[in-house]
């Protein structure tokens, strides 16, 4: 979302000491995208997009991107730009350059809570910027913004063609000072120029402290009872809460884990929430740069209540990894429609001048050794339409659920 509440200052990256797994591509205003942390500092996520006959393109060399920030500075030249520049003609469209201010931001929004105006937003074809989410009861949604507009512009600046991450900063306020980049207050405004179909109009929205509820939780009544969980994002606390769901859930119900829409987050937080369901076991495995590794899910899990899955074309990253893992480990029926097919490593690097290179440098892959990138997951059970219904009729031959 658009911008950072007063959260601990993350730690200084490490050059190359933090993994990214790129699964959260939508970085909104407040962006869903998120991060990985191998040794308790910072990452990110996002894919590497593939061609049209399905090979991946190139991804941009670290050492490359570090040799033109550097030599940008020795010449009195922006080290930041000079890096976007080689990541730009790498064709790996998710790797890019975090100003120091951005970087702070975006692991900030993690936790869950930031200022802004409730806009989730992706690029979509032809460079376009469109928006992806609104939050409820948030300035966005009070005026009458909706889920595939068009972002014109922010404050009277183009976003076509921009990074997210660029147009992030705008929305979220951010401004130049002499220690890099800060956020705006709650109560400034910022001007979009939008676009709906043939309609075009300008919305002045004010920026206010927003909390984002990724786990919302509902129940039917008695002992037999089904459980829906709906899960928008895996920011930080996403994984207890949804443990803590289905603990109280009915002890004879079904589970209804709905993770559409879900645009990634904290694989953290995903592997937490598969272990609400798993006892044990693997969740993914990753590839570093040809080094291969696992993660894994904790002891303890209900693993005996009916579980159905919901997905759909934009569930993502995160969403992707979790609904891969329990339709591997035959832990659950996974119903809906593909998933969006995101699913690549990244690996942050700080720059001389203090901003933050996230570049591709691997996959990950379900239990089973399914590459989800470009892919996606497969539902066992297609249903484009009312997929809901269909889920709790699935459910129903389960055993679970009135």
């Amino acid at each position: 979302m658009s911008g950072p509440c007063a959260y601990d200052r993350p730690r200084r990256i490490r050059r190359g000491a933090a993994l990214t797994l790129v699964f959260a591509s939508v970085l909104a205003t407040g962006a869903a995208a998120g991060t990985w942390n191998e040794s308790a500092e910072g990452a990110v996520e996002r894919p590497v997009r593939t061609t049209a006959d399905g090979r991946a393109e190139r991804i941009a060399d670290r050492a490359a991107v570090e040799r033109a920030a550097s030599e940008a500075i020795e010449d009195g030249k922006s080290g930041s730009q000079a890096a976007a520049d080689v990541v730009s003609r790498s064709g790996d469209r998710w790797s890019t350059i975090y100003s120091p201010g951005e970087f702070e931001g975006f692991q900030q929004q993690l936790d869950g809570a930031y200022v802004g105006v409730g806009l989730w937003v992706r690029q979509a074809h032809g460079g376009l910027i469109e928006v992806s989410g609104v939050q409820d009861d948030s300035p966005a949604e009070r005026a009458g913004i909706a889920v595939g507009d068009t972002l014109r512009a922010v404050d009277g600046r183009p976003s076509r063609g921009r990074p997210v991450t660029e147009i992030v900063a705008r929305l979220r306020g951010a401004a130049e000072d002499g220690s890099g980049r800060h956020s705006a207050e709650a109560g400034t405004s910022v001007r979009l120029d939008l676009q709906r179909g043939s309609r075009s109009w300008t919305a002045t929205l004010h920026r206010t402290r927003l909390r984002t509820q990724n786990v919302t939780t509902e129940r039917s009544a008695g002992a037999h009872g089904l459980t829906r969980i709906k899960v928008a994002a895996f920011a930080k606390g996403t994984g207890e809460e949804v443990r803590r769901a289905v603990r109280r859930a009915a002890p004879h119900g079904g589970l209804l884990l709905d993770l559409r829409g879900n645009t990634g987050g904290l694989v953290t937080e995903a592997v937490a929430a598969a272990s609400a369901f798993l006892d044990g076991g693997l969740v993914a495995t990753y590839d570093v740069r040809g080094s291969q590794r696992a993660l894994y899910a904790e002891r303890g899990g209900n693993t005996r209540v009916p579980l159905v899955v919901l997905v759909d074309g934009g569930t993502m990253s995160a969403g992707e990894l979790l609904a891969g893992a329990l339709q591997d480990r035959s832990r659950a029926v996974v119903v809906g429609s593909p998933t969006f097919g995101k699913g690549s490593v990244q690996m942050p690097s700080e720059l001389p001048d203090g901003s933050v290179a996230e570049l591709t440098v691997g996959h990950y892959r379900t239990p089973s050794g399914r590459t989800v990138d470009s892919r996606g997951i497969t539902p066992d059970v297609l249903a484009e339409s009312r997929a809901e219904k269909r889920a709790r009729t699935v459910l129903s031959g389960l055993g679970g659920g009135s």
